[in-house]
């Protein structure tokens, strides 16, 4: 299931390869098998390159769904925990991860290594990292955070400090089993189906729907292949006035 992910990209761009250059041929009047033969052949290329350039990038783990929804359950507890609970709780989890573990007042120490976990609702602000670089000074440290704002990552590598984000956070609580069983706001009710349709059907929709039909209906004009387009925008034109006249407010 993990490599599900990558397996649907290069799927994806494999098939568009192979519809995109068929058409082409099939458009400049290049025979049925030679057209089908040139357009395998160049979707198996472009299949083998995204495989490797996925690859190569993408050495990180891939989450399924069910574990990006808890790795973001772990985050909001530990957002919402108080800072000492959630230095003991790193200090657990590092513990049963081999490590010689030990918390204080500011960080937690793990063979040797300072990590100081900070989480927050919002992705950590440049000021949010000075003011740790200006309290611990020339002391190396990793902070453990659920992310960096751009400028906050520059700023923390600028100094040489080493950052512990939510990924890793999340794959040591699993590998350990050191996530607490009850999690604040662990168990927030996710919006039925009808209140979706309820959303799907908004007023404010109307606009979208129409900005993209009336792209898909100019797009038809230029595509080699114009009844996708046709259909689709015409039923998006349609959805929008529907919506427009009967959705909620």
């Amino acid at each position: 299931m993990r490599k599900l992910p990558i397996l649907l990209d290069i799927l994806f761009y494999s098939v568009s390869a192979w519809f995109l250059s068929a058409g082409i041929l099939r458009y400049f009047r290049v025979p049925l098998w030679l057209s089908v033969l040139a357009a395998t052949l160049l979707a198996l290329a472009v299949g083998g390159v995204c495989a490797l350039l996925l690859v190569s990038r993408g050495k990180k783990r891939y989450l399924s769904k069910a574990e990006r929804e808890r790795r973001e359950k772990l985050m909001l507890h530990l957002a919402l925990e108080r800072e000492e609970r959630t230095r003991k709780l790193f200090e657990k989890a590092f513990a049963l991860d081999g490590k010689t573990a030990a918390s204080d007042d500011d960080a937690v120490t793990a063979d040797g290594e300072k990590f100081v976990p900070l989480f927050r609702l919002q992705p950590l602000s440049a000021d949010a990292v000075a003011v740790l670089l200006r309290k611990f000074g020339d002391e190396p440290f990793t902070l453990a955070c659920n992310a960096l704002s751009p400028e906050a990552e520059k700023l923390l590598c600028s100094f040489g400090r080493k950052v512990f984000a939510a990924d890793e956070v999340f794959a040591l609580f699993e590998r350990t089993k050191a996530t607490p069983e009850k999690l604040i706001c662990g168990e927030i009710p996710r919006p039925k189906g009808r209140a979706k349709l309820k959303r799907a059907f908004s007023k404010r929709n109307a606009r979208p729907f129409f900005t993209g039909g009336i792209l898909l209906l100019f797009m038809s004009l230029f595509t080699i292949f114009p009844l996708y387009y046709l259909v689709a925008g015409c039923i998006l034109l349609a959805s929008a006035v529907c919506v427009r006249i009967l959705g909620y407010a």
